[in-house]
């Protein structure tokens, strides 16, 4: 069975809300083992709105409209509906004594126009779940695809999904099955870089699925300043046996990527340093200059970083390098000088181990040192590891580069130290 999102609201078009509600029935479809090829938005427009409705229909067995089911005049879904239907609205009475009720309950007054959330097209029926004044609806076609509706407000909807239309479309489907996904997260290599040290492995999938044997499949995300993600998916009859897939896809990844793999899902640079500093009972401090205290911000934003993070030194001028870090007087932009900042910091805060930053992030260069040059240094006692890289972008984007670089080396010499990976 095909399922297709329509997510109706002309705030979506003009950017002043994220279709955040798209991604989650997407996620959840997948989980359930439904296809979603298509995801659609439209505006408070019924012309358009019932065009986007037909065509979704045409080549979809199942549509969800996400939106545009409140008491005002561009609410116009359940008007939308009913036109590909066929069908005239009629009040249910029901809703309205559960609409009246909730106002009540809340001691407000209530609009007349409050009412027009209890028209339903004729041969539909309501969701019965329905925590706000919105009832959703199960909209059966003539020819036995469907059409549901949820509200856009993110609790009331996610409620309607998982309680009536997720069962739903699964009883209608006949086929349960599991689609899973997991992320690797990548630092260190384009894209296209990425792309050419699989493409060896993603021949082998695309030969392996002509064969019709279960396949996981392999997609590149670039995530901006985070790093490129290599999403493995996974469809099997049981989420088990999905999950046994993606267990050893993700081995065969791992022997041809690497180091590049620093994390999974939802796991951070950040979150994966605390967590290697942590197992080694390592207390972590950071001095900064180019990248001005974001590094100890990202680190400060993990859950339980205090167990590890001490905090960090935002030597921005040469003068606090020279006086609190003991930086020799002479050039600041250097190796030198970002080791001689992590050994400070680490000497200032009593850590255990110390990163530091230093570097131009422009836009003009400084000490004739071009702009995106960036010092690294990391200190685990007394042991120094540093390394210089260019970085491109404008001057925020070169310090949240720095940020994650300096981390990213950090945690190498961590899993180096542990004999993980080799230097």
């Amino acid at each position: 069975m095909k399922v297709e999102v329509v997510a109706i609201g002309t705030e979506l078009l003009l950017g002043q809300i994220i279709d955040s509600n798209s991604s989650w029935m997407g996620e959840q479809l997948a989980l359930a083992g439904l296809d979603t090829h298509y995801q659609t938005k439209v505006g408070d427009n019924q012309a358009r709105i019932v065009e986007v409705l037909r065509l979704a229909l045409s080549r979809s067995d199942a549509v969800i409209c996400c939106g545009g089911l409140g008491p005002t005049q561009d609410d116009l879904t359940r008007e939308c509906i009913a036109e590909v239907m066929g069908v005239e609205l009629v009040r249910d009475p029901v809703i309205v004594q559960r609409i009246t009720d909730m106002f009540a309950a809340r001691g407000r007054y209530m609009a007349a126009n409050n009412l027009q959330q209890a028209d339903v097209p004729v041969g539909a029926r309501t969701i019965p779940q329905q925590p706000g004044t919105a009832p959703g609806l199960v909209c059966p076609m003539p020819d036995g695809k469907v059409v549901y509706a949820v509200p856009g407000v993110p609790y009331e909807m996610k409620e309607m999904v998982l309680g009536t239309i997720l069962p739903d479309l699964q009883e209608r489907s006949g086929v349960r099955a599991s689609i899973v996904s997991r992320v690797l997260r990548t630092w260190g290599q384009s894209e296209s870089g990425l792309a050419e040290m699989l493409a060896e492995r993603i021949e082998q999938l695309d030969a392996q699925a002509l064969t019709g044997a279960p396949t996981p499949t392999i997609a590149f995300l670039a995530s901006g300043i985070e790093g490129i993600k290599v999403r493995v998916t996974a469809k099997a009859p049981t989420e088990p046996e999905a999950l046994a897939m993606l267990d050893a896809e993700e081995r065969v990844l791992r022997g041809l990527l690497g180091e590049l793999v620093f994390g999974l899902d939802d796991e951070t640079m950040e979150s994966v340093v605390l967590d290697l500093c942590r197992a080694a009972g390592l207390r972590l401090a950071v001095a900064e200059s180019v990248t001005g205290g974001i590094i100890a911000s990202r680190m400060a934003a993990v859950p339980g970083a205090s167990e590890t993070f001490l905090g960090a030194v935002v030597a921005y001028d040469p003068v606090v390098k020279h006086t609190v870090l003991g930086v020799p007087e002479g050039p600041v932009v250097t190796e030198a000088a970002a080791s001689a900042m992590a050994l400070g910091v680490r000497r200032v805060l009593g850590a255990d181990a110390a990163l530091a930053t230093t570097g131009v992030a422009g836009p003009t260069e400084s000490e004739h040192v071009p702009v995106g040059t960036v010092c690294l240094a990391v200190a685990i006692g007394d042991d120094v590891t540093s390394t210089t890289v260019r970085l491109p972008g404008d001057r925020a984007r070169v310090s949240q580069f720095a940020a994650i670089s300096a981390a990213d080396l950090l945690r190498r010499a961590l899993l180096a130290r542990e004999g993980v990976i080799a230097g």
